[in-house]
């Protein structure tokens, strides 16, 4: 029998719907507390934390299990401002030419402009990128991946979920055009990383003498690993490999 016919033994408890219920009311009362926050704490988060999230999200489904992300946490102050100065060039563009005047409406609720200190006062960020194809590691030849942008938002979506078990806020930005967090990161153009969503997380910050600030918005309807340490201080790209080979459900 070869590698690809093999199966892994897969088997989940089977319980009645009473306890079904109850476990989903209990994780959608869970998730529901979940916010997009734009005020961090600067206290660190245990680097082993993140990676953890991460490899979580390394856990989610992808067309044809070809897994295409890859996850950058950066923490080093220089390159975060640096980050921030390209993220506002392309975010000021955004706002004064590029949005529609819906799409501003829309934003204007929310009170957000180009300016984005979080970037900078959160203590860490999670850089996503995805992979368009992947290099053979012999011939170079281009081996493509599938649904791509589809895997991704998946694996987004298991890693928020992951930060918010964990007691952390986050917060998803996707500044447009990114190709230059490709450049501020040095990734290697023969991996493919050609896009990526800039998540933000660290605690919610709360001052103490006016807690009324840190007030969320009303809750709305909701519809092997392998770790590769960047010579650059402070920047982990962590690549989650998910082993699951094909499952065969067992009686």
């Amino acid at each position: 029998m070869s590698g690809h016919d093999e199966h892994v033994p897969y088997s989940l408890p089977r319980h009645g719907e009473g306890e079904m219920r109850r476990r989903l009311d209990a994780m959608h009362a869970h998730m529901e507390a979940r916010r997009s926050v734009r005020n961090f704490s600067p206290d660190p988060v245990p680097m082993a934390v993140l990676e953890r999230a991460i490899h979580i999200a390394g856990t989610a489904p992808s067309g044809a299990h070809k897994q295409p992300w890859s996850f950058c946490i950066v923490t080093d102050p220089d390159l975060r401002k640096r980050i921030r100065a390209a993220v506002e060039e392309e975010e000021y563009r955004s706002y004064h030419g590029r949005m529609s005047q819906k799409w501003l409406d829309d934003l204007e609720p929310l009170g957000t402009d180009h300016i984005k200190p979080f970037i900078e006062e959160a203590p860490a960020l999670i850089i996503v990128f995805r992979k368009v194809f992947d290099r053979d590691e012999e011939t170079g030849e281009k081996n493509p991946n599938y649904y791509v942008q589809e895997s991704c938002g998946i694996a987004v979506g298991f890693l928020l979920a992951a930060l918010h078990e964990a007691g952390l806020a986050a917060l998803t930005h996707t500044p447009s055009p990114m190709n230059f967090l490709a450049e501020l990161l040095e990734r290697l153009s023969n991996v493919g990383l050609v896009d990526g969503a800039l998540l933000v997380r660290g605690r919610l910050l709360v001052r103490r003498a006016r807690p009324e600030e840190a007030r969320l918005p009303p809750p709305v309807d909701h519809p092997d690993h392998r770790c590769r340490q960047d010579a650059r201080p402070a920047l982990l790209a962590v690549h989650p490999r998910h082993p699951e080979g094909r499952h065969q459900a067992q009686p």
